[in-house]
């Protein structure tokens, strides 16, 4: 059988059997029967071919790694973990979204520990200055889960004030390019950090605030799948969330 998404990607791209050969370093003989005749690759050929498209293996060969070996994979993309978000470092913070090239993302509720740190703002808006895309994901402060989390936590309305706080703290980087900031009325289950493939996962525990959470730092791997769950989650959010473009005048 064909390995139809492979074809896909090849024709999409404008890219030829010869040059992904030897981008891959195999014969064209051998990627024209993984195209054509379904052959799955070794490992490091599907992680070069992977590499060379810009996705994630299991896209492409979704069947080729059997649960014990996607365990072992997800496993190795934890990188720490911090008993609480108050033991993360400042200054590993600051080098984990430092490094980010491509994208910063915030998922959170009100985010009040990052929209105070003006060293993190302007770190933000200096990525995005340099390319990166910066998203942040604010809970609507009128929507019934953000006073349901405030009322779990045990500070009731200061939630949603804590909301409307961050919004007018993250207000000059609205003015930079590739910076958007958008409300969700979701439930969060945890609050997502992203640098590019790399994440901080801030568990949310009943009757337990955030900052005293224990915060989980993964890093995606190709084949891994717990990296995957929560940028694709990320992603969820986003698409159904609101654009904030500042108050109304």
């Amino acid at each position: 059988m064909r390995n139809e998404r492979l074809r896909a990607l090849l024709l999409e791209r404008g890219e030829t059997l010869d040059k992904l050969a030897e981008a891959v370093h195999v014969d064209a003989k051998t990627v024209e029967r993984w195209v054509t005749k379904g052959r799955v690759p070794y490992r490091k050929h599907r992680y070069d071919v992977a590499a060379f498209f810009g996705v994630d293996e299991s896209y492409i060969w979704p069947d080729a790694m059997g649960a014990d070996e996607v365990a072992a994979v997800s496993q190795s993309e934890i990188v720490t973990v911090y008993p609480h978000r108050w033991s993360v470092p400042r200054e590993t913070m600051g080098h984990f979204f430092g490094k980010a090239e491509r994208e910063i993302g915030v998922l959170v509720y009100s985010g009040m520990f990052v929209a105070e740190d003006m060293g993190m703002q302007r770190l933000f808006a200096e990525r995005a200055r340099a390319g990166a895309r910066v998203r942040i994901l604010l809970g609507d402060p009128d929507s019934p889960n953000v006073a349901e989390r405030g009322a779990t936590e045990g500070i009731g309305e200061g939630m949603a004030a804590k909301v409307r706080s961050s919004l007018v703290l993250f207000r000059p980087l609205l003015a930079e390019p590739g910076v958007e900031v958008r409300l969700h009325g979701t439930v969060l289950y945890n609050s997502i950090y992203r640098a590019d493939d790399q994440l901080l996962v801030n568990t949310h525990l009943y009757g337990v605030m955030a900052n005293n959470a224990p915060v989980f730092h993964l890093r995606k791997i190709p084949g891994g799948e717990m990296a995957s769950n929560y940028l694709e989650s990320f992603e969820r959010v986003w698409e159904g969330a609101t654009p904030y473009a500042g108050p109304a005048s």
